[in-house]
Parts: structure tokens; sequence; C-alpha cells
């Protein structure tokens, strides 16, 4: 997607939640189930993923555990909070009324009727 990136960095955190939705994960795995949701169509990159890591987490909407794998390093895995399954809800109902808002305008005609 080339003009994608201002649309990541506004739907970061609600990406990250939807992810975490199915299971826990660590950050670098948190970018690939995004990049393969869409078909790689979004590429992630760490400077836009764990600062919106943080963020969710200081917000109490993840909690994020140091976990050793039995190889390779440590690693912080994130899970989703009760808070964070409403804020998903919350922000998937504003994205959805959005993306109706912007359809009726560059799919509708002028009197809002739809083509």
């Amino acid at each position: 997607m080339e003009n994608g990136r201002e649309l990541i960095k506004g739907n970061t955190p609600t990406l990250i939640l939807a992810v975490l939705r199915d299971a826990p994960l660590h950050g670098y795995a948190i970018a690939r189930e995004i990049e393969r949701r869409c078909n790689h169509a979004l590429q992630f990159k760490e400077g836009t993923l764990y600062p919106a890591l943080r963020a969710l987490e200081r917000d109490q909407m993840i909690t994020g555990l140091w976990q050793a794998p039995s190889a390779g390093p440590v690693r912080r895995v994130y899970t989703l909070t009760e808070a964070g399954h409403k804020e998903l809800i919350r922000r998937t109902q504003t994205w959805t009324d959005f993306v109706q808002s912007i359809n009726s305008i560059i799919g509708g005609q002028p009197d809002g009727q739809p083509i």
C-alpha cells in the first residue's frame, strides 16, 4: 500500500488490539501477524509498533510479561486486557462508521444515494 503510512500510524493501536484478541504475542510476532492478515499490503516497522505497545500498556489496554522460550532470547509477550477488549469494540465501531461515511462520499451520488 503505497501511501498507507499515515493510515497505519493512526490505526496501529486498533490493529494491535485486533491481533491480540486472538492470542498473546510478542512484538515481532504482532507485526508479522498484521502483515500476514493483510497479505503484506501493510508493512510494520519497530519505530511504529513499539511506541504503540508502550502506550497501550500504559493505558492498561494490554499487559506485557517477560517470558523465556525454550530456545531463543527472553521476549515481552502482550495480552489483551478486559479494558482492551472494550476499547477494540469501540474502535471497531468507530472505524466502521468512518468507512461508511467515506464510502458514501467517494462512492455515492451528490444527493447521498449510492450509485
